[in-house]
Formats: structure tokens, sequence, C-alpha cells
């Protein structure tokens, strides 16, 4: 885990911290900081880079492992996993919670979809594009 993985993890006190400790690997993933086959910390040197409690980062780990995101086998240290539909399915997955929150908070403001569009489009790519950068 480099300095910049470990600095980049703010907990909020809206979900649990185990969900939020599973949600920054598969962003981790997502975005190609980490990758098929990598090793992790270990559970205590993730509780200690964190500042979580050893047991949150466990109860991370086990629901990591629950959902194939990770592979531990005995003594070995935990590695993220190498099935590649388990890999593809997480940008998907973030993509699709992070949209399903926005449509639940602008919902009720009844935008028309295409001006809704048409402000995304717009908000997204000069955010993305400062200096004449990736406009995609």
């Amino acid at each position: 885990m480099t300095e910049e993985q470990k600095s980049g993890v703010s907990f909020n006190i809206r979900e649990p911290v185990y969900i939020q400790v599973v949600r920054y690997f598969k962003e981790q993933i997502a975005t190609g900081q980490i990758g098929a086959g990598d090793k992790i910390p270990s559970r205590r040197e993730l509780a200690s880079v964190m500042k979580i409690n050893a047991n949150t980062a466990q109860k991370a780990y086990k629901e990591m492992e629950e959902q194939g995101l990770i592979v531990t086998e005995g003594n070995s240290p935990s590695r993220i996993t190498q099935d590649q539909q388990i890999l593809s399915s997480i940008r998907a997955e973030l993509i699709e919670s992070a949209v399903d929150i926005f449509i639940g908070s602008i919902r009720n403001i009844q935008i028309p979809v295409e001006e809704l569009v048409d402000i995304i489009k717009t908000k997204y790519t000069s955010e993305r594009s400062p200096e004449g950068g990736d406009t995609r």
C-alpha cells in the first residue's frame, strides 16, 4: 500500500467502516491502483495504517473473502482475486451505486432528464479538463 493509497481514506459516519474499507479496495481495483493477484496488507497492518480497530479490519477482510474479492490461503498474505469476472464487475458496481445515490438525491427536484444530462456532461468534462486535459 503506497503512501498515496494510505492517505486517500476518510471515513463517514453514515455507514459501517468495514463497508467503507471494502469500497476503498474496490475503488483501488477499479482505478488500477491494485490489480489481480496483488498482495494486500495484513489485517493488523491495515488497521494500523487506516487507524481502525483490528476487528473492523478483520470484518472487512471477511466480507471481501465472501465476495470473492480477495483470496487467503493458509498463512500466506491475502491477495486480490484473479477471477476476471469478479474484477470486471467491480467498476460497474461502483458506477451503479454512485448513480443510484445521485438519482435518489436529485429526483425530488424534478429536472427533465435532457437538462440533467446536459448539466452532468458540462460538469463532468469541465472538472476533468482544467488545462485542456482529458475531456472524454
